[in-house]
């Protein structure tokens, strides 16, 4: 006899279903988010069969947590179901549409019982992958919250203090730039900017770490700074100043994060098995690269073939087709953070390799937008990237983008 689990995740407590392969209800139980709770869980698998031979799968609409971490351990499968996939099975079991947490664990333990080999178990990553797969995702993060704040403080600058924006905006870097920072927190207005001499300037500069071209850099900025420009009343400029400041801290404390994060992607991804095989791809440096191996994982049985990396990104187009009718775009549902990756590394690929950008310029001489063009070279990436992984060898040019032999004939 099978036995399948479900439990219906929440933050304070979790409602536990064991179910037959029958469908009959065989335990129901309500734990608590925290060690006894695991422990009662993990007692009650054990008192209906489950052993490290022969664990019970469960289903749990989160892949995250102590939680899912705790029933991961050994060869246990645990399914994360989409919520919204389980509230299509809830449907199956009445139409009243009545709903409760008891009930939902019910329903995904059913899903697992007919419907399993529909569903993907989590992939076996193994710990040294995991870790990448947070730390990469915090640095994304944090480099989205950067620039949210960076936008936040530019819209504010064009407010009442343009000239600061003109005066680091074009630069490298922009509002991120250490200088910038540091001479907007000494100057939050118009007016202190104005009376700031060429000494504190240049000592602002070597705070933010500047080495070369202080005093050319120090006058640029006091020429700027004392250029004739609109103003708002001082008691409301004030107050603008004070707003600056305040986000002026966000911002710093954001940047360093972005800045740590990254020192620690670096430090987890080179000691990472595959780091070789990502770095030796055209257009991956190490952050990125961290980024692609944080969604793929590094379980070799996750896809089954390229075809299925391929949708997981978005890359593979879908098709749609109903009598007379057929179409084939863009998938909607992919995993959007191995697409943003995916993105930045076709458009990297473009300098790095010249295969890639011959596909890429074939792709839009066919038709394709810019976009579509990308994904399409991205496509071909992610295939060749599944070949090097599964065989353990690094990227080769001439075998991923063969010269073809009209191109090789007429450069002759």
């Amino acid at each position: 006899m099978e036995i399948f689990c479900g439990i219906d995740w929440a933050e304070s407590h979790h409602d536990v279903a064991l179910v037959d392969d029958t469908g009959a209800l065989l335990a129901k139980r309500r734990i608590t988010d925290d060690t006894a709770g695991y422990r009662l869980l993990l007692d009650l698998l054990a008192e209906h069969g489950d052993s490290p031979e022969h664990p019970i799968p469960v289903a749990i609409e989160t892949s995250h947590g102590l939680l899912v971490a705790a029933l991961r351990t050994g060869r246990r499968q645990v399914f994360a179901v989409n919520p919204l996939a389980a509230a299509r099975y809830r449907d199956r079991h009445g139409v009243s549409r009545k709903k409760s947490d008891p009930g939902d664990a019910l329903v995904l333990a059913n899903i697992l019982r007919t419907d399993m080999p529909m569903h993907r178990p989590l992939p076996a990553d193994s710990d040294q992958g995991r870790a990448v797969t947070v730390l990469a995702r915090a640095q994304q993060d944090a480099v989205w919250n950067r620039q949210q704040l960076g936008n936040q403080i530019r819209s504010l600058l064009r407010e009442y203090y343009p000239a600061a924006l003109g005066a680091f905006q074009s630069k490298p870097g922009g509002l991120a730039r250490p200088d910038a920072r540091v001479i907007l927190a000494a100057a939050p207005t118009p007016a202190k900017a104005a009376r700031l001499s060429m000494s504190q300037l240049r000592a602002a500069l070597k705070r933010a770490g500047r080495q070369r071209g202080i005093d050319a850099e120090a006058e640029r900025l006091r020429d700027i700074f004392r250029s004739e420009q609109a103003r708002h009343p001082e008691a409301v400029e004030d107050a603008f100043g004070h707003q600056l400041a305040a986000l002026l801290k966000q911002f710093d404390a954001a940047c360093q994060a972005g800045d740590d994060l990254a020192q620690a992607v670096e430090a987890a991804f080179r000691e990472h098995p595959d780091a070789e095989i990502y770095l030796s791809f055209p257009g991956l440096g190490v952050q990125l690269a961290a980024r692609v191996l944080a969604e793929i994982g590094d379980d070799r049985t996750r896809f089954a073939d390229a075809r299925g990396l391929k949708a997981y990104a978005g890359s593979a187009p879908i098709t749609r087709a109903s009598g007379k009718k057929s179409y084939v775009g863009r998938r909607m549902v992919k995993n959007n953070r191995l697409m943003h990756a995916g993105f930045l590394w076709a458009f990297s690929s473009l300098q790095a390799s010249p295969g890639a950008d011959a596909h890429y310029r074939r792709r839009r001489d066919h038709g394709d937008w810019h976009a579509g063009a990308q994904r399409n070279l991205l496509n071909r990436l992610l295939g060749q990237l599944f070949h090097c992984l599964q065989n353990r060898r690094p990227f080769d040019e001439q075998m991923a983008f063969p010269v073809r032999q009209g191109v090789a004939a007429a450069a002759a």
